[in-house]
């Protein structure tokens, strides 16, 4: 059974609003939707979500997401710049496009610190983290400047 799908002007028509607000309120994730080459379609249960109204009882779907934050001290700006590549191509390739992981990247320089933020489905999300122990406890020299400073 498929669903129903609205371009973004349809739903601007429904909702008695200005084109512009409905790409607002698509970009900022206030509302989903899809992108099919140049222009977004939104379903019909994400423009239900938006005004309030209730889906049906059946189409009601369980979602789990997880979000973590690993905090990894001691790293120089290049380490972190290697990891951050690591991490983020990791989160692009091979998931679930439907619903992708979405990964952020924070170096603080004073305190060699980097904060990888993490939102995403569980299994996806342990996969990733997983990753990153192996590559953080392992002796490859991804992590080691001297490795890297030629």
């Amino acid at each position: 059974m498929k669903e129903e799908m609205y371009s973004v002007e349809q739903v601007a028509d429904r909702l008695n609003l200005h084109v512009r607000t409905v790409r607002s309120y698509i970009r900022s994730g206030r509302l989903r939707a899809v992108r099919i080459g140049k222009q977004y379609r939104i379903a019909a249960s994400d423009l239900d979500a938006l005004t309030g109204q209730a889906p049906p009882a059946a189409s009601v779907t369980r979602q789990a997401e997880v979000s973590s934050i690993v905090q990894i001290d001691g790293v120089d700006r290049a380490a972190a710049d290697r990891l951050g590549t690591l991490v983020l191509t990791s989160a692009n390739t091979g998931h679930d496009q439907a619903n992708p992981l979405r990964v952020q990247t924070v170096y603080d320089e004073q305190r060699h610190r980097m904060k990888i933020i993490i939102l995403g489905d569980p299994a996806a999300t342990g996969e990733l983290l997983h990753l990153l122990d192996a590559v953080l406890n392992a002796d490859n020299g991804l992590l080691d400047p001297e490795v890297h400073d030629v």
